[in-house]
């Protein structure tokens, strides 16, 4: 048995078929889906979905691209969900350089505002994941020191998982150390994606997860596809090659990671 560790289930790509999709999930294999929240109202209807389906749980926060929408201080609202039984992480969350304003028309200020807002809605994430024993979703795009300055301090007392991983082994070796883990894609399949499966190789097993970010990413042989969380099974097969182990220790490790992290996953 198999865990989707991130997926978005609330976006409209869904819209037509939802029950079809965690079937065929289930059919697969995919015990446990994470619907994931990108702000306060996908967070919202991830809560929501995992009230109708029994192998799906939440994970409730805002997204660093997101966070212009966001209020001063998204703690009050994101507490309140916080308490759902079935809501397992906070995020994703996380610090995102790869489209600043100054690439649209915007000035450096405009990208120096942005991080700072970033940097804000992030901390106050971190903050409540230590305040209510939750564990973090971490998304990070071409920022991963900077992501690191803000959550080393937090990690006595936070771990997360850096979703969608595509760093270098070293830089899994520093997540790692902080006692967290890495999660890999679809990406991990693509024929240029030899980087990412060195990193992979590298990974210890017991800080890995496997994810689809659904509906995002389709692993081979559906690349270019609409991804959904059945597909962790493709994943997971080259993932076990990769690894030089077998499909059931695979799916145990990961498995039991998952558990690890988050606690509250049923």
């Amino acid at each position: 048995m198999l865990i989707d560790t991130h997926a978005h289930l609330d976006f409209p790509d869904f819209s037509p078929d939802l029950p079809q999709v965690v079937a065929r999930a289930q059919a697969a294999g995919i015990q446990r889906i994470l619907s994931i929240g990108t702000d306060l109202s996908a967070s919202r209807r991830a809560v929501d979905l995992a009230d109708r389906f029994p192998s799906v749980y939440a994970i409730i926060g805002w997204h660093p691209g997101h966070v212009l929408d966001a209020p001063e201080n998204v703690v009050p609202e994101l507490t309140e969900l916080a308490g759902h039984p079935k809501v397992v992480a906070l995020g994703e969350c996380g610090l995102d350089f790869y489209r600043m304003p100054s690439a649209n028309g915007g000035t450096p200020e405009d990208d120096a505002r942005l991080k700072v807002v970033q940097d804000r809605v992030f901390r106050q994430q971190l903050d409540l994941a230590a305040t209510t024993g939750l564990n973090v979703v971490i998304h990070t795009r071409d920022s991963f020191s900077e992501t690191m300055r803000v959550f080393a301090p937090y990690a006595s007392r936070v771990r997360a998982v850096f979703h969608c991983f595509i760093g270098t082994p070293e830089q899994m070796r520093e997540v790692v150390a902080l006692g967290s883990m890495v999660s890999f894609t679809g990406i991990a399949t693509f024929k240029n994606a030899a980087n990412v499966r060195t990193t992979l190789q590298a990974t210890p097993l017991d800080a890995l997860m496997l994810e689809t970010d659904a509906p995002f990413l389709a692993p081979v042989p559906y690349r270019g596809r609409r991804c959904e969380p059945a597909y962790v099974a493709e994943l997971a097969a080259m993932v076990a090659e990769v690894k030089g182990i077998s499909d059931v220790e695979l799916a145990e490790a990961t498995t039991a990671n998952a558990h690890r992290l988050f606690p509250r996953l049923g």
